[in-house]
């Protein structure tokens, strides 16, 4: 085969530094897209990206010649310089270091948009901190819980 294809969906899941809620409903919108453009300058395709004040998940396509950590660290720094640009708390911006990232099959894409899309209900019961814990029950992603927040 002359061609090299590929279609792999992921979930990514990150937080603000200490889960300060800095993202205000206001700069959701803007923030959102410009993350979604950044997204699309590295060959991804951006399914939803949706979140909280302190939190963000997003689902998209990984493009194929690009690592999973170059990808998420390609959108984190410039998400959060553009962030700092908007003044007054967000100079004091920051993600937290790490991430969860989620392989989703293609049958399961709807319902992960679904639940991307339902945060602010789901959050209204469960923190982030729960929710983060259940995705690595979930799939079985071994941890040091010392290690785990920042």
């Amino acid at each position: 085969m002359a061609q090299s294809l590929a279609q792999k969906y992921v979930h990514i899941v990150f937080s603000t530094k200490e889960r300060y809620p800095f993202i205000e409903t206001d700069i959701e919108p803007q923030l959102y897209a410009y993350m979604a453009g950044t997204i699309k300058q590295m060959e991804g395709i951006p399914c939803l990206i949706n979140g909280t004040a302190d939190h963000i998940h997003i689902l998209s396509t990984l493009p194929r010649t690009v690592t999973l950590a170059k990808y998420i660290e390609g959108i984190k720094r410039p998400s959060s310089r553009w962030l700092k640009t908007k003044g007054g708390m967000y100079e004091k911006f920051a993600w937290q270091n790490g991430y969860g990232a989620f392989s989703v099959s293609s049958s399961r894409v709807e319902a992960v948009k679904r639940y991307i899309a339902g945060q602010e209900e789901h959050h209204r019961t469960v923190t982030f901190k729960e929710e983060f814990l259940e995705f690595l029950r979930k799939y079985k992603v071994e941890y040091d819980e010392r290690y785990l927040w920042d």
